[in-house]
């Protein structure tokens, strides 16, 4: 009788590459759940949001605690971030390039949905599209990148307005529009705009900036005080039906999501 080494594979198990360790994602649990705590917690606490036995609970909480990813008040006994995941935080956000790394993101949107994307920042002077994917069908006409956009008639524009503060939006809406001060229809027509940010979670126009094209723009929130950059899928206006709208939206949405997270925003709505 021979024994098998445990190199050898049979056929039907995972490969080595996909295999894992059950205790370093379990360790993992407890820190997410220090994460959604949005404070110090207790032992008890902890374990509830774990679905855990407190027992074992406290056991990865020692490991933790040695190597400086949790640590433990003295005086209430309550856990909370350790200094070495302090010093993680701050590393992961020095490396982090939010532009490349939603604009990784960008060719598979436009595969799924055949219609050219791009992506903004905001500018000094408003929207700034930094990133351009052309799709499969033809456009009237293309903004170059670099481009400054204007904010009450473009998508990407619709997704600023509602989510910057009037502090940054003001001056730069009064300049685009030569105005001193927004009269109450200009008013009314950025209520009207927040108000279908809300409802929809996107922005959209018809013919805003390019005539014969719709547009469709949604943010991707990032962490700390940084502001949200915004995706938009730009298509012909002839030929998309109410059908395919309501596809592509919901292609938007799902990709801003998922960029959302890969930024480190939290997949819940919350903004960490």
């Amino acid at each position: 009788m021979t024994t098998q080494r445990p190199s050898d594979s049979t056929a039907g198990e995972p490969s080595p590459a996909r295999q894992g360790i059950q205790s370093v994602e379990l360790a993992m649990t407890v820190l997410q759940a220090l994460e959604e705590g949005r404070g110090p917690m207790s032992l008890t606490q902890i374990a509830a949001a774990c679905g855990m036995q407190p027992s074992k609970v406290h056991r990865y909480l020692v490991s933790l605690a040695r190597v400086g990813l949790v640590a433990q008040s003295p005086s209430s006994g309550r856990y909370d971030m350790g200094p070495a995941m302090r010093r993680l935080g701050v590393e992961s956000l020095r490396r982090m390039d939010e532009v490349a790394l939603v604009s990784e993101h960008l060719p598979a949107l436009r595969d799924r949905t055949t219609h050219a994307v791009n992506l903004a920042v905001w500018g000094d002077h408003g929207p700034v599209v930094v990133r351009w994917e052309y799709g499969a069908h033809a456009l009237p006409i293309t903004v170059r990148v670099g481009a400054t956009m204007p904010l009450l008639t473009s998508a990407m524009g619709g997704v600023f307005l509602a989510y910057l503060p009037e502090q940054l939006t003001g001056p730069v809406l009064r300049a685009q529009l030569e105005s001193e001060a927004l009269d109450a229809g200009t008013r009314e027509r950025v209520d009207l705009i927040k108000a279908e940010v809300a409802r929809q979670g996107v922005a959209s126009t018809v013919g805003g900036v390019i005539p014969g094209v719709t547009s469709v723009a949604a943010p991707v929130f990032t962490v700390g005080e940084s502001f949200p950059l915004v995706v938009t899928l730009v298509m012909p206006a002839r030929g998309i039906t109410e059908r395919d709208l309501a596809h592509h939206t919901r292609e938007l949405l799902d990709a801003t999501r998922a960029m959302s997270e890969v930024l480190g925003h939290s997949v819940d709505g919350r903004t960490p």
